[in-house]
């Protein structure tokens, strides 16, 4: 009697115990997704700081690196739009495992050869595996998150992806930075290291548990629709042109900054590259995790001013050649895309109804990826005919204009309200 007795206790126990253990698991597993998202989104700027020793070695102009950055860019578009989204129906693993292996023959190649066509596939194939990771891991780990913490905030979520993901980017540069400046074999090593990293997310992703049921009938396949029409047109307009104008500084960053700091200013220390580029993004990451509780308005105006602020100091940087001036007006102009970007994706996610988000998210950030690629290619294209002081100077003027007529139908909504 006894025994029969315990017999319910002993199953709600082994129930117990199964759902804790399972729990433990999605915990390990958001730790492990959260390492792969860092890696493959800081190995997606390893070369940032490298770009001048390319330049020294193979006789690359400033033209040609915004162009091997915007093939980059392109890869991320084309990735979005065809693949970005297969997640839903494949399951998480099945799309981050092929992205980490696209960005590891791209590692293969960066170690192969410094010639311009192989930097251009490698970082094709990097672009392709960027834009398959990002809204899977990010995905993956808000379902591990719910998973590990049922009914918890999303607040430790939404940190540890803002870190991995924007964070992430500023993490290659510094590492590369570092290795580059003090390790033998600067256009090697860094590659190699991060190769060894990817290979350990590849490891880490297999270990996680699948958060998506895979589907028995699959719809047929189609891309990702693109919608930038959502009732408010002039409100997803100015969403969109902030959201450009955020990624331009980015790009900035990414592209021509390190070598004009190495040119112009006359520090060619490959860990100082790193270090501002880190900076920014560093800035970009924290601004966003500390404006949570900010309305989006709020961080529109925020963003708005920090962006144009740190232009101008930026600018000002630039014609005295005070390097100081230099990386905080970068910091200051971090904050402000971050926070920009992020008030950007809180308002495309309002106007559009929730049938139609992820087209209005996915139109967000195809006019975004545009920014990081358009402004990048027009600076090379124009330091050919005038120096690199002067061509930034001009972005830096449009940005603001930009930024300004981004901030004029804001106002009005806000007088009228």
């Amino acid at each position: 009697m006894a025994q029969s007795l315990s017999a319910p206790h002993q199953h709600t126990a082994t129930a117990a115990g199964t759902r804790r253990a399972d729990a433990r698991r999605h915990g390990v597993g958001f730790s492990l997704i959260a390492f792969a998202f860092l890696t493959a989104m800081a190995f997606s700027t390893v070369p940032t700081p490298l770009y001048p020793l390319y330049m020294a070695k193979d006789g690359f102009s400033t033209f040609m690196v915004t162009v091997v950055f915007a093939t980059y860019a392109v890869g991320v578009v084309i990735s979005l739009v065809l693949a970005g989204h297969l997640s839903d129906r494949v399951g998480r693993k099945k799309v981050l495992l092929p992205a980490i292996g696209l960005e590891l023959v791209a590692a293969v190649l960066f170690l192969t050869s410094t010639a311009l066509p192989v930097l251009l596939a490698a970082r094709l194939l990097t672009g392709l595996g960027v834009g398959m990771v990002t809204a899977t891991a990010t995905a993956h780990l808000q379902e591990l998150h719910t998973a590990h913490r049922p009914g918890a905030s999303l607040q430790r979520f939404e940190l540890v992806s803002t870190a991995a993901n924007i964070g992430g980017l500023g993490v290659g540069p510094l590492v590369a930075g570092l290795l580059a400046q003090w390790v033998s074999g600067p256009l090697r090593t860094p590659y190699l290291v991060f190769a060894v990293l990817l290979l350990v997310s590849v490891v880490a992703i297999a270990l996680t548990p699948e958060t998506v049921e895979e589907q028995s009938v699959r719809p047929p396949y189609r891309p990702q629709r693109v919608s930038l029409d959502h009732g408010d047109r002039a409100g997803f307009t100015a969403a969109a042109a902030a959201g450009f104008a955020s990624f331009a500084v980015f790009g900035l960053f990414t592209s021509v900054a390190p070598g004009f700091v190495a040119g112009s200013l006359h520090h060619p220390s490959r860990a100082l590259a790193g270090l501002i580029v880190f900076a920014v993004f560093g800035a970009a990451a924290a601004a966003q995790s500390l404006t949570t509780t900010l309305s989006t308005a709020a961080k529109r105006r925020l963003g708005l001013a920090a962006q144009a602020v740190g232009l101008v100091t930026l600018v000002v940087g630039m014609h005295v050649g005070d390097l100081a001036a230099f990386l905080v007006g970068g910091i200051v102009s971090g904050i402000g895309a971050g926070v920009l970007f992020k008030a950007s994706l809180g308002t495309v996610a309002a106007l559009a109804t929730p049938a139609k988000r992820s087209e209005a998210l996915a139109g967000l950030f195809l006019i975004s990826y545009l920014g990081l690629t358009l402004p990048a290619v027009g600076i090379g294209v124009a330091t050919r005919s005038f120096s690199t002081p002067t061509v930034l100077t001009w972005f830096a003027g449009l940005l603001l204009l930009l930024l300004g007529a981004v901030a004029a139908p804001a106002g009005r909504r806000s007088a009228t309200a």
